[in-house]
């Protein structure tokens, strides 16, 4: 039997004292009949649309071309309620926090997803193109059933095409919250506002970021660790970092970006057709067609046994072979 602490006598002191700081440190507190977005509710909502994406890979199963209308109907009547709801909250909390509320954020919350609904056929269609890319990109690859169900550059790519799409039609706070989840899933952070053309694949994915005026062209792969962000955050005469504006960079068509690679600055251009290699640093343009690496390090190889001898003997250490 488990035994329960004793000294229950003191938490009353300290429920005091916690409940002290909601007015002493007030701007992490949401102390307010209205409720925020629930991020529970939200990954259910994005699991709901990727049933609907990827038919017969998640949710109901068994699924057949006599069936799947009213299976995948059903989905969708609950995908829209659901997210709806979950619109509204997210317009509610934007218009309170903005100024008063102003009585239409029902009708712009059912607009918006009922918009989102419409925009699915396309969204297949780039997730078609994406999974395409990742199979012919990945030798390892032995079926685009493999990618769907277990890439996590999939899972990320997925996740934001769900979220720009929210984010285009002007919904706050719900589409960085869906990008979030799948940061945590995947380790792959990419924001809702940045624009990512056709056909692109992230290779391996875990420490890729993404920044918000991002621009990518078609046919870009990149992998692990990848960065492709600010170069520094301006700030006014206040202090206070200045939203808005192009601070990331724009990588063109056709581009490899290696692991590790860190490419900062809205000015940054990469040209069509470039491959950038790993570990490189650059906040520079380059022109079409590059090839950017960095200079390959010098190595030593020794033979551990004689290094190992000559220091007992205390003589030279035996050399190096290059």
């Amino acid at each position: 039997m488990s035994r329960v602490p004793g000294r229950e006598e003191d938490i009353p002191a300290i429920i005091d004292s916690i409940v002290a700081t909601y007015d002493a440190v007030s701007k992490i507190n949401h102390l307010s009949v209205r409720s925020l977005p629930s991020r529970e509710a939200v990954r259910e909502i994005l699991e709901g649309i990727k049933e609907i994406l990827y038919p017969g890979y998640f949710g109901r199963r068994h699924l057949t071309r006599e069936n799947i209308r009213y299976h995948i109907g059903d989905r969708i009547y609950q995908v829209y309620r659901a997210l709806g709801e979950q619109i509204y909250l997210s317009v509610l909390h934007e218009c309170r926090r903005t100024q008063a509320e102003c009585g239409y954020c029902g009708d712009l919350a059912s607009t918006a997803a009922l918009e989102f609904l419409r925009r699915i056929p396309r969204v297949r269609e780039w997730l078609a193109g994406d999974v395409q890319a990742a199979y012919d990109g990945d030798p390892a690859a032995r079926s685009l059933d493999e990618i769907i169900f277990s890439y996590p550059g999939l899972e990320a790519i997925t996740v934001y095409r769900i979220a720009h799409e929210l984010w285009d039609v002007k919904v706050p706070l719900l589409p960085r919250i869906m990008t979030e989840i799948a940061h945590g899933d995947t380790g792959i952070d990419v924001h809702p506002g940045a624009t990512i053309g056709r056909r692109f694949f992230i290779d391996h994915g875990t420490g890729v970021v993404i920044g918000e005026t991002t621009e990518i062209g078609n046919n870009v792969r990149i992998y692990q660790g990848v960065t492709l962000g600010a170069l520094s955050v301006q700030k006014d005469a206040m202090g206070r970092a200045i939203r808005g504006g192009k601070r990331h960079p724009t990588i063109e068509d056709d581009v490899i970006i290696y692991s590790g690679a860190t490419l900062l600055g809205g000015e940054t251009v990469v040209g069509r057709g470039s491959t950038i290699g790993g570990n490189v640093w650059l906040t520079h343009s380059v022109p079409p067609n590059s090839i950017v690496m960095t200079k390959e390090p010098g190595l030593v190889v020794a033979d551990k046994k004689q290094r190992k001898a000559a220091r007992e003997k205390g003589g030279p250490p035996a050399p190096l072979a290059k």
